[in-house]
Parts: C-alpha cells; structure tokens; sequence
C-alpha cells in the first residue's frame, strides 16, 4: 500500500512507523520544523509495542499536497488536529488527483462530526473513521512514544458503508505492532471514546494531571461521574448508541479497566496546554453543549469545564 500520513503529531508519527514496518510505502504532509526534523532523521516510534525507526530515504514528505505524484495514494490517514479539518478538505480536494481511483479517507482525530468538512468535498464512500483508544505523545517533532494502551484501533465509515476495503489497512496496523481491525458500528466505537475523553480530558487539563489522579479522590469520581451521566443523556437525545446501555454501566466498565489501563496517559488536551496550543475542546466537550442545547438538555459540568479550558487557552 501507499500511504499518505496528513498531520505528523503524536498518532501520525506511530502510525507512519507502524506501517512502514508492515512493507508499506509512507508519505507524510507536514510543515515548518516537524517536516523539517523528518526529512533530516525519518520517523521513529517509542514505548510500548517496542521501537520502530524509518530512516529519513525512505520516507517522502512535503508541505503541498500538490507536490505528490497523481494518483499516488491507496489511503489518506488525517491526523491533523480537528480546527484544521476544513482547510485540509479543501486543499486535498484541489489536488485529488494524487489519490488513486477508491482511495480511502480515514480520520484518526478525537471528537465527533469531524467527517462533516470531508464530506463537503468527498462522496461517503470516500470517507472512513478510526477509533483510537491508544495513548500516543510526541516527544521530538519525529517521534512518537506509545504510553499506554487499552483496546484495539477499529476501522469503519459511518454510513453503514462495507468495511472490507479497510481490512488492507487494519491488517497493515496489527503487522506493525499496534492491534487494529475492521468494525460494522464505527459509530459506537467514537461514542465510547466521547464518554471516555470528554470524562478525562477536559478535567485532567484543568488540573494539570495524568488520567489515573483523577480517580484517586471520591470527589474526582464524582465529578467524572456527573460528567458520564451528562454525557449519556445527550447520546440518548440525540439518537445515538454505544456499547452499554446505561452511565451505570459504563462507569463499572471505565473505572474497572478503561481507567486503569490508560492510568499514567496526560490527556492532549493536556498536552496542548502545556505548549501554549489550541486545543480540540470544541470537537469534544463542545460537541456535547451543541448537542445538548438541540434537544434542550442542561450539560452544567460539562459547560463549566469547557469554560474553563477556553479560559485558559485565551491566557497563553
């Protein structure tokens, strides 16, 4: 396969590495001192599933996507943080031509909606979505260390699309070392993932800790719970499903293992803090307020933290 990596933060690095250790030809889309360090020392990946190196020969990146050949790419993995989302649409779409006839759009981002700027310019059956419940940082703008991890990468498209055109990709993701596969319900797969980072990170990057503090305190738990229960009801409103059927339900599931497993992990939002960066807040716990505020339910936990991690970012 020919693969396009779009946005070399701390999931596209791995992922770069991940399927380049599978015999798979990498491209990367970057800019300024990250395409920089990469043409100069390739890409690297760390910690858990062991260590991962591409030298800088063999893989190509550029900063213009006008800059690869046409019809190069089997998949376009979008890493990109979510504000940037529009802007790569409309930029891919001008030079479709680098994409080869059926390839695929897969958006590995947190959030949800975030196949709505895609769709804008690609057919549905185009655009595909990742579920990635892995913890990645980006310690070198080239390398990537795993931190932690609890459930397998699942490949899928919201538009209950057939998925077997992903299992190249998700068999390429599991060669690599990280554990990856193909899901009919894509969809209840990034509503799990909304109930744990909207739980998690918004929280933990008011208070500046790793994901495992926050549970160490009853009144942390039940913060996180009323957090759950918020969540929950604005999925139901809405029309939308996931694994269990109740906040109850997920909580025994998120405080047996989903939080044990990703103990040590500093949310991004954390992350981006820490450099002084805009976060993806609003495709998080912003998702949930527009939601909430069309099917007229009060979200209080929610909109406090939101309003404070907003706060904070007009403070760097």
């Amino acid at each position: 396969m020919n693969i396009l990596i779009v946005g070399a933060g701390a999931i596209g690095v791995a992922m770069g590495a991940t399927l380049h250790a599978a015999g798979n030809r990498i491209s990367v889309y970057a800019r300024g001192n990250t395409k920089q360090a990469i043409e100069a020392g390739g890409l690297h990946r760390i910690g858990l599933f062991g260590p991962l190196d591409v030298r800088a020969e063999d893989v190509s990146v550029r900063d213009d996507f006008g800059g690869f050949a046409p019809e190069s790419f089997d998949f376009v993995l979008i890493s990109v943080k979510t504000m940037a989302n529009q802007q790569i649409s409309d930029a891919l779409a001008a030079h479709r031509e680098i994409l080869k006839p059926g390839a695929k759009l897969v958006i590995m981002q947190n959030g949800w909606g975030n196949d709505g700027a895609y769709l804008k310019n690609f057919p549905k059956e185009q655009i595909c979505s990742a579920r990635v419940i892995t913890g990645f940082q980006r310690t070198q703008p080239n390398v990537s260390n795993i931190t932690v991890h609890t459930a397998p990468v699942l490949l899928g498209n919201l538009y209950g699309l057939d998925v077997s055109p992903l299992e190249e990709l998700a068999k390429g993701i599991n060669d690599g070392g990280i554990p990856c596969q193909t899901t009919d319900n894509v969809g209840a797969a990034l509503w799990a993932k909304m109930l744990y980072n909207c739980t998690l990170n918004p929280l933990g990057a008011v208070l500046g800790v790793h994901y495992g503090a926050l549970g160490e305190a009853p009144e942390g738990r039940a913060i996180m719970n009323d957090l759950i229960r918020e969540i929950f009801s604005v999925m139901t409103a809405a029309g939308y499903t996931t694994y269990w059927d109740s906040p109850e339900a997920y909580q025994e599931e998120f405080y047996r293992k989903l939080l044990p497993d990703t103990y040590n992990h500093n949310s991004s939002t954390l992350q981006d803090i820490r450099k002084k960066h805009p976060t993806e807040i609003d495709t998080l716990t912003g998702k949930i307020m527009e939601l909430a505020a069309e099917h007229g339910i009060a979200v209080p936990v929610n909109t406090m933290l939101y309003r404070q991690i907003k706060t904070i970012e007009a403070n760097y």
